[in-house]
């Protein structure tokens, strides 16, 4: 189907309409129904349900689900269940019942058929290149399939097809079917020679995708070149009166469909056919992509149709880092409540395909569980822009945040954006400040030496490439929170000297107080809570400790090692009571650096109260284990 010139539907035309297509046939389609006396019952297409709640009466021409409470015409159910507009449900409905829609004007009806005659010259063309695929000119581009793991009915599956490698052999065959040199190079299958010679064929040896338009009509093709050294390695389509590039969605109509009616979430946004592919293979059934541009405006506003929480799935490499900082700055401005954007950075410069077949569907669905919001993203690529060792660079930082945040046209969330990204800023920078006064103190004459070898980690280096380079040893703390994580039983002895440490690395910070809110809520300790915990929260890279650091051996709570843990906490502890005496909160009056965030300053106010009480306790700690 090819869109409809702008109409005005007559009165009377919408009733006809719904009089002459009984409800059941077209619900039966995607709701198996059973007859229950006048009325048709079946399960929810909308919610997950057991029992029966969704009825269709087709004497009053329509349906109700109380599961849900949706309910109307065979309209209101083909736009819930397709996604579609108003419009587009009434032309597709239409044209099953058989019915002319009205025309505007009779050049407005000539336009609306020349494109319908375009749109059957391009569904011609995909089922010849879908022949060509399963024919021994083919082979090739079978065995690229099949090395990717799609078998033949996948092939069918998204219509895939071979065009051959002819220069004129698609055009010969289409002139066949009826078509003209003018049809077909207005609907871009052929193309006209600079030389003055013959038209000849767009697309050459590739494998060949069809695009279908938002109602599932063919209306333009993408090409993957076979040979490595081929170029360009993918052909699109240029602009036609079909088919505007950013406009379109690869597979949106199949993607929004699939994604189903639960709240929130929306379609995941790859980069390009494969990809989407091999998520659907894997059942990411609500995957699109762009087509070969970055994302536009009229493309955001097609995913935001489908659902209010999109994800765009890059590369894990740096072109797609940079599409995705281009995708955060076309989607920021239309941030709304309700309407948002995630982000997935693929690790190891994979693309889905690639993780996919490497590691499988589950690997796919924890960096989609693990995703990252607008905001999270907008942090990091302006935290890491520079280095932040001077107070311009600092103010610098500031400014930039600001400038982005001005760029969001609703109010309300603008404002949250500013309060979310101050009070990061103002945590960050205190926690840069303690890192160098640890790094300070270490150096100088006569104090204590740390315990282990410190390596503070560079906030714009994800934790497990230093993990990856051995450095695990080096992170100072890492061990014996993670000794706690695995031995939960520890924290009944040692929680309050654990919540007194010092130490230098944020991230081993971020993995101490996940262990300790949870611990004060009830819920059990174990790494699959923790990460889910700091993934929840947006801390990937403390995260990535944790899965990167073997798991320790079970001790006894009541035995040496139980004990050698607690006087490596004393030595962290005894750390902060130093740095405490340099700034001020070593002393009852709690005189700190003024620099501090409120919210900081507050939890050493009450910290000062709080570590009066601990020595008392570390005292007769230390008495017990000298008698022993």
């Amino acid at each position: 189907m090819s869109s409809a010139p702008p109409i005005r539907i007559p009165d009377g035309f919408v009733e006809e309409l719904k009089a002459r297509i009984r409800p059941s046939d077209v619900i039966g389609r995607k709701v198996k129904l059973t007859k229950k006396g006048k009325e048709w019952v079946g399960l929810s297409p909308f919610t997950a349900e057991k029992t029966p709640s969704f009825y269709v009466n087709d004497q009053k021409r329509i349906f109700k689900c109380f599961s849900s409470g949706m309910g109307g015409d065979v309209i209101n159910f083909v736009m819930e269940t397709e996604r579609l507009s108003f419009m587009e449900a009434v032309e597709k409905l239409a044209e099953e019942a058989g019915m002319a829609l009205p025309k505007a004007s009779p050049a407005a009806a000539e336009e609306y058929d020349h494109r319908k005659r375009l749109q059957a010259a391009c569904e011609a063309a995909a089922e010849f290149f879908e022949e060509r695929l399963r024919a021994p000119e083919g082979s090739g581009a079978r065995a690229y399939l099949e090395g990717r793991g799609l078998s033949a009915s996948s092939w069918s599956k998204y219509r895939l097809g071979y065009a051959p490698d002819d220069w004129r052999r698609t055009r010969a065959h289409l002139h066949e079917k009826g078509f003209t040199d003018s049809e077909l190079l207005e609907a871009g299958i052929i193309k006209e020679s600079d030389r003055g010679g013959e038209p000849y064929d767009m697309f050459r040896g590739r494998l060949m995708f069809p695009i279908p338009d938002a109602r599932g009509g063919i209306i333009a093709f993408g090409g993957r070149a076979l040979q490595p050294d081929a170029k360009p390695k993918y052909l699109n389509s240029g602009d036609t009166p079909l088919f505007h590039k950013s406009t379109v969605l690869y597979r949106y109509k199949a993607a929004r469909e699939a994604l189903g009616h639960g709240e929130g979430g929306g379609l995941i946004v790859a980069e390009g056919y494969m990809d989407v592919i091999a998520l659907c293979e894997a059942g990411f059934g609500n995957a699109v992509a762009p087509l070969g541009t970055a994302l536009t405006e009229d493309q955001l506003q097609l995913i935001w149709r489908a659902g209010p929480e999109p994800v765009m799935c890059f590369d894990g490499d740096r072109a797609g880092l940079g599409a995705a900082y281009r995708a955060l700055d076309r989607a920021l401005p239309f941030a709304e409540p309700g309407r948002s954007v995630f982000f997935v950075l693929l690790p190891d410069g994979m693309d889905p395909d690639d993780l996919i077949r490497a590691k499988g569907a589950g690997a796919m669905a924890e960096q989609l569980a693990a995703r990252l919001p607008m905001s999270e993203l907008l942090w990091r690529r302006e935290r890491d822009a520079e280095p932040l060792d001077t107070p311009e660079r600092q103010a610098g930082l500031e400014a930039r945040l600001m400038a982005a945040c001005g760029h969001i046209r609703h109010a309300g969330v603008k404002a949250a954006y500013e309060r979310d990204l101050k009070s990061r800023l103002r945590d960050y920078l205190w926690q840069l400040r303690e890192a160098k006064r640890a790094a300070n103190y270490q150096k100088r004459p006569g104090k204590p030496g740390r315990p282990g070898s410190a390596q503070i980690l560079s906030e714009g280096e994800p934790a497990q490439e230093v993990l990856k380079q051995g450095a695990r040893e080096k992170i100072g703390g890492l061990s014996l929170v993670l000794r706690a994580i695995d031995n939960p039983g520890l924290l009944a002895i040692g929680a309050e000297m654990l919540a007194q440490c010092a130490f230098a690395d944020a991230d081993v910070v971020r993995l101490r107080d996940a262990v300790l809110d949870l611990a004060n809520d009830g819920i059990p300790i174990d790494r699959g809570t923790i990460t889910a915990h700091l993934a929840n929260s947006g801390n990937i890279r403390a995260a990535g400790l944790l899965k990167d650091y073997p798991v320790t051996p079970q001790i006894a709570t009541n035995g040496s090692e139980a004990r050698e843990w607690l006087i490596a906490l004393e030595q962290y502890v005894a750390m902060r009571r130093s740095s405490d005496q340099e700034t001020g909160f070593g002393t009852d009056s709690a005189s700190a650096d003024p620099t501090l965030s409120p919210q900081e300053w507050r939890r050493q106010l009450q910290k000062v109260a709080e570590r009066q009480a601990l020595k008392v306790r570390m005292n007769e700690a230390s008495s017990k284990r000298s008698d022993s």
